[in-house]
């Protein structure tokens, strides 16, 4: 029953033995311990910190990445539109061309077939040279001369 009642001797060196560790521990131990855990306190706040500055600028790169992505598409839809605009502006020259040389080749192979020429100065609804009125009453008796593709003037054909 010795060890359910402890003696008073028993409990002052206990309680003198305590007082020289919480001592010792207030003096050394806890000024080392509370040191590391600030220290590891100021570690992880600095930590958060630059993973924070880290996605501010992630966010920033993001933000510009798609401004200069978003400048790309419309450059490339404003390259896109001139040359759609040019392809059209061809084609349609090269149709007016194409429908220059056939109306050009109908008229020569209607001369050649007829015999007529037809006359192409202001009233175009004469169908030959000596249905115009400028050209029966006009200054000269030659008819009409066209310029070619080439540059040169020639009469019609006939």
């Amino acid at each position: 029953m010795e060890l359910l009642s402890p003696s008073i001797g028993l409990l002052f060196w206990m309680t003198i033995t305590f007082l020289v560790v919480l001592f010792l521990l207030w003096r050394f131990g806890f000024p080392v311990i509370t040191g590391m855990v600030k220290e590891r306190q100021a570690f992880i706040d600095d930590s958060l910190r630059k993973a924070h500055e880290a996605n501010e600028r992630l966010a920033n790169i993001q933000k510009e990445s798609e401004s200069i992505l978003q400048e790309a598409r419309e450059k490339q839809a404003q390259i896109l539109k001139e040359a759609a605009e040019t392809r059209d502006a061809i084609v349609e020259k090269a149709q007016d061309k194409a429908r220059q040389e056939g109306a050009r080749l109908l008229e020569d192979a209607r001369v050649a077939i007829t015999g007529e020429e037809g006359c192409h100065c202001r009233y175009p609804q004469a169908s030959s040279y000596a249905q115009c009125r400028d050209c029966r009453e006009g200054s000269s008796s030659e008819p009409p001369r066209r310029q070619g593709t080439d540059g040169s003037h020639r009469p019609y054909a006939g």
